[in-house]
């Protein structure tokens, strides 16, 4: 039986529902019901009226999703498919810095583990990052763990000082400005858009900034023939399904390999033996509740 026919055959037996990142391998994201970003497929589970998730993804999504749907088990078919860059924050320097700055307000990216948003006071996506920092009170922020992201926040925000983390997305922060001018010599009518997690001089050359979602729509709305889409690679087979009819270019090839750790085997494996559910501390839990909560009432204009 091929694996495809393995997985429908366990999903459908063992009532479970699969929700996949824009940067899992294209097979998996063929296979998924849903296809997304993270806080995205974590929203979309709180949906879903089963009892069994099966999420690929990095652990940090899978512990959002966990966090909003305590009444379903979440599965994580490789927890060691983990992110480097939310790894970044050093819990001790965290609770220092916010001891030293009572009156900062930190802003965490959603891109970090649950320690991190536990001592947040807002989490943000890369698509309502400037929002976010715009909606809160105080007029001194912190803003963690993504350097490129804060640069990116601070060119539109100007009435309040920011401290940057100094964290970084690897797959992103390889996207080199001369990736781009390579492509725009073969393709000189192409149409740019990177995430801001890019450079700032790769965010520079850009005609659009977007989030993958924003990504998805752009190439959607866009009469560019040849697009050139600084993401991980793999945005591309979503792109090349739903948005037809064009030619996508990635500078430098970027690939995140904890994404690629998740495979169509350890997916069997997962729905087979619905396992290994992820749990996260409740006292943690309720803690890092509360910003991504208030990252949400945000997004709904509250």
């Amino acid at each position: 039986m091929a694996l495809k026919d393995k997985i429908e055959e366990l999903k459908e037996k063992n009532h479970a529902v699969i929700v996949a990142h824009n940067y899992q391998i294209g097979a998996i994201q063929d296979i998924a019901d849903y296809v997304g970003d993270s806080f995205g497929l974590a929203k979309k589970v709180a949906e879903l009226d089963v009892s069994n998730v099966i999420f690929c993804g990095v652990d940090f999504m899978v512990d959002s999703a966990v966090i909003l749907n305590p009444d379903k088990d979440i599965i994580h078919p490789e927890p060691k498919a983990t992110c480097p860059m939310a790894k970044m924050v050093d819990q001790e320097e965290l609770e220092r810095y916010r001891k030293e700055n009572p009156d900062t307000s930190v802003v965490s990216y959603v891109n970090t583990n649950v320690e991190t948003k536990a001592k947040s006071d807002i989490c943000c996506t890369s698509s309502n990052a400037v929002k976010v920092v715009k909606s809160v009170d105080s007029t001194k922020v912190l803003f963690l763990p993504d350097r490129n992201l804060g640069d990116y926040i601070k060119r539109f925000v100007e009435d309040k000082e920011i401290d940057i983390w100094e964290g970084f997305c690897g797959t992103h922060d390889n996207i080199k400005p001369s990736h781009v001018k390579d492509l725009l010599k073969k393709f000189p009518e192409a149409e740019v858009v990177v995430h801001p997690e890019c450079d700032p001089k790769v965010v520079d050359m850009a005609d659009h900034v977007e989030s993958t979602a924003g990504i998805l729509k752009r190439a959607k709305q866009s009469r560019a023939k040849h697009m050139i889409i600084g993401t991980e690679r793999e945005m591309g087979h979503r792109l090349k399904k739903e948005a037809p009819g064009k030619e996508y270019h990635f500078p430098g090839n970027p690939v995140c390999q904890n994404m690629k750790k998740i495979t169509m085997e350890k997916m069997i494996h997962s729905l087979e033996n619905l396992e290994p559910v992820i749990k996260v501390d409740e006292n943690i839990a309720i803690k890092a509740k509360k910003p991504l909560q208030r990252m949400v009432e945000i997004g709904r204009g509250k």
